[in-house]
């Protein structure tokens, strides 16, 4: 008598999780078309937001300038994009959660979703702080070192590509309360053992700042400090929320 074969059973939880995951990809990428599609009208308003901290230290006969053809046009619709996506992260967690969570125990929910959610504030936290914070002095830092006899107008191109990478470099950094956390919770590390690495962990922090901000000390120190204190705060979250392993 044959064995009854297992392997269609076998495939199709495999299907149906495949197929989930589709649909929740494609509302992500829907969340992402529509919202762009919102803000597309106002792209060079949301431009001229971006470079009014560069266009307050330029002088006042000077000006951004766009030295390929299709710049002008391409810019404001790449940074339409990137905010478009910044604005749905919200909703690519939510379906990032919907999917995961049924395979995740009860303590693992409790945990998982807070860090969601605290990440994502850290995230545009982080973007916040390098717009209102760092960019006012950077900006005025760059363009009083000009020397003399040299006009400073920025490619409006070059300006956003290094304003979006400002951007994830200070979202990223300010993502280390949340990894001090993670740490501690998988027992990887444990919140003494964290304590006594803190003076390497602010050496880590200035070599951080020293790779992803411009070589000046005060850029370079805007971002090593608050990632010092945020490791702090991760320290401090680790006790509360953390369990003590039971004996």
């Amino acid at each position: 008598m044959a064995t009854p074969d297992h392997s269609d059973k076998d495939e199709l939880p495999l299907i149906r999780h495949l197929i989930e995951l589709r649909s929740r990809l494609l509302r992500s990428i829907i969340t992402i078309f529509i919202i762009t599609l919102t803000l597309l009208p106002f792209s060079n308003d949301l431009y001229h937001i971006l470079a009014l901290p560069l266009m307050a230290h330029l002088p006042a006969a000077t000006s951004m300038i766009a030295t390929e053809v299709t710049a002008p046009f391409l810019a404001p619709l790449k940074l339409t994009l990137a905010i478009a996506i910044a604005l749905s992260i919200p909703m690519l967690l939510y379906q990032l959660w919907s999917f995961v969570a049924p395979g995740l125990y009860k303590n693992e929910r409790r945990l998982i979703l807070p860090l969601l959610i605290s990440s994502t504030f850290l995230f545009f936290l982080g973007i916040a702080f390098a717009y209102l914070v760092v960019f006012p002095l950077m900006f005025g830092f760059f363009t009083q070192a000009a020397p003399k006899d040299i006009a400073v107008m920025t490619d409006i191109s070059k300006y956003l590509d290094f304003v979006l990478t400002m951007f994830f470099a200070f979202g990223i950094a300010f993502e280390v309360p949340v990894a001090t956390v993670l740490l501690v919770w998988t027992g990887v590390s444990n919140v003494e053992n964290l304590q006594e690495k803190r003076p390497y962990i602010i050496v880590i922090a200035f070599i951080v700042g020293m790779l992803l901000t411009p070589p000046d000390v005060i850029s370079q120190t805007l971002l090593a400090v608050p990632m010092w204190l945020l490791f702090e705060a991760g320290l401090w979250f680790s006790r509360l929320f953390v369990p003590k392993s039971s004996k």
